[in-house]
């Protein structure tokens, strides 16, 4: 029976996926901020986390271009972004005691669709979320101490990457503590299927900027009238303030949508608690109220270690917080059974602005015919490609005019520069711009701002080409062959270019940690996966 209540949950998330991403669902791609797909991507040293910007999109473009090669790249792109919300819907339904479907539907619709997940959408965080849709499972497999279900569960979360796995990490850590063995066991799975990215970071943290500046740049903000503290608790709070769904944040859907979240956690409080899920709760609360509340302390942190960045970003450890309300609901409709509509219908009507693509902003787009063709002139002479204008974010006329990180760098078969510091308007409006993490950018900034002519310059320093996505040509190219002249793209070569030489770290210990994550979730799944999430939990101590 059970089994067929998560089938339900699995096809209700599909309903909501579909509803939420829309017009993202016809042919192209969705570019959102952090989302870059391509089509037809290629694997490089990039894609491993070997060179350019820090390892954040590793394992997952790695995952991305190797699925890609077996389907079209958008293709592979929607059914991601559909497998989200069905992972949602259906793991957190696992969570609900009851033997009933329609409680057990309320807290996966819950879970599926929130403020979390919305904002989180909008900056194109698909690989956090990627862990967020499977954290319910991560909860039961570490409530349980069942070490090889902790693994399989925490696939979703290291395909996602860094900020996943930090979120996943933290709840099994905690919800999975019961002596110092068992703490020893979780934290070697962590270990084990972090290393395709935490590989790559430690072989590069010489070169890795401490930017405490950053703290204010990502605190979380308040998007309703309950300040940035009761904007978390109601599960939203994100630093970008342009990723608020439309009409959300109002008095009376945010007071409604609180008296929802009061009574969800009342529920669960009240009822047979999952070990440590509280505690984790709790933390990750704590840690995304923590740039907001006690910004000198963290950029205390990050100060005597980089690694602390990974708290700056802190509205994303609210996800903790979102399983304790998705079964909270769940028991709520459990024991009160006139709750049932409302609370399959409430997160829909709170929360119109999600819905057809957040109101058209998760529109698919295609690539202009000028991309395609400097993808094949720089194949055919391969060399360094800068990009300018020297942001990091773009906001193109053919993407509809939404931001989007500059996909160059994943488009184009060549090592490609940008300059990766990225400017934040903070919560007081002011600008403030981040150290770039690429060496090639920061070796090449001072250069780029000076205003003086870079086609020598940029050709000592091992450029081959620049290409120009955005904005009028760059006079200062005199003496480069213009290869693309088009509306979306012009293309340079630069005459006598000195060969570039940059130092990468050694490629066998990214290749062993490869290895090593694959043979633990191949370990994994010697246990067969039907009962995931059907076996009874251990109560909360």
């Amino acid at each position: 029976m059970r089994g067929r209540h998560t089938v339900v949950a699995a096809g209700t998330g599909l309903v909501l996926g579909a509803l939420a991403i829309g017009p993202g669902l016809a042919p192209g791609f969705v570019l959102s901020y952090d989302m870059v797909f391509v089509p037809r991507p290629a694997f490089s040293r990039a894609t491993f986390g070997l060179t350019g910007m820090l390892p954040r999109h590793v394992p997952s473009d790695a995952v991305v271009t190797a699925l890609s090669h077996l389907a079209p790249a958008d293709l592979v792109q929607k059914a991601i972004l559909l497998a989200i919300f069905v992972l949602a819907c259906a793991s957190a339904s696992t969570l609900v005691p009851s033997d009933r479907l329609l409680p057990r539907l309320a807290a996966g619709v819950v879970y599926a669709w929130n403020p979390f997940v919305a904002e989180r959408l909008l900056l194109g965080q698909w690989a956090l979320l990627l862990g967020y849709a499977a954290l319910p499972l991560v909860v039961a497999a570490a409530a349980r101490g069942d070490h090889r279900w902790l693994a399989l569960a925490l696939l979703p979360a290291a395909i996602g990457g860094f900020a996943a796995l930090a979120v996943s990490g933290l709840v099994a850590l905690i919800v999975g503590r019961r002596n110092g063995r068992s703490l020893l066991a979780t934290a070697a799975i962590l270990l084990l299927v972090a290393l395709p990215w935490l590989v790559p970071s430690l072989l590069r943290v010489s070169v890795a900027p401490a930017d405490p500046a950053g703290v204010a740049a990502f605190a979380a903000r308040a998007d309703t009238p309950f300040g940035t503290l009761g904007s978390l608790l109601l599960l939203g709070g994100a630093w970008n303030a342009e990723t608020v769904p439309g009409g959300y944040g109002g008095l009376v859907t945010s007071l409604v949508w609180l008296l929802v979240v009061a009574v969800a956690v009342v529920a669960y409080v009240r009822g047979d608690r999952i070990r440590g899920l509280g505690a984790a709760a709790a933390a990750g609360f704590a840690l995304a109220a923590l740039g907001a509340v006690a910004p000198g302390v963290l950029r205390g942190a990050i100060g005597l270690w980089p690694g602390f960045a990974l708290l700056r970003d802190g509205q994303q450890y609210l996800a903790p917080v979102a399983v304790v309300v998705a079964v909270g609901t769940g028991r709520a409709v459990d024991r009160l059974p006139a709750w049932t509509a409302p609370a399959l219908l409430l997160p829909l009507l709170l929360l119109p602005g999600l819905a057809w693509g957040a109101g058209g902003r998760l529109r698919a787009a295609h690539y202009p015919a000028d991309w395609s063709r400097a993808r094949a002139m720089v194949a055919a002479a391969p060399g360094d490609v800068l990009v300018l204008p020297w942001e990091a974010y773009r906001a193109y006329p053919w993407n509809g005019g939404r931001r989007v990180l500059d996909p160059l760098p994943r488009f184009l078969p060549a090592r490609v520069v940008i300059n990766d510091g990225v400017r934040v308007a903070t919560a007081r409006g002011r600008a403030m711009g981040l150290a770039a993490e690429d060496p090639r950018t920061r070796e090449l900034d001072a250069l780029v701002r000076s205003g003086a002519p870079l086609t020598a310059a940029l050709a000592a320093h091992g450029v081959r080409y620049v290409a120009i996505d955005s904005g009028p040509p760059d006079g200062r190219l005199a003496g480069a062959e213009r290869l693309i002249a088009g509306p979306d793209l012009a293309l340079y070569r630069l005459p006598r270019v000195v060969a570039a030489h940059e130092a990468h770290p050694a490629q066998w210990p990214v290749y062993l940690a490869w290895f090593i994550t694959f043979a633990t979730f191949i370990w994994s799944v010697r246990v067969p996966t039907s009962n995931l999430g059907s076996r009874s939990l251990q109560k909360e101590s």
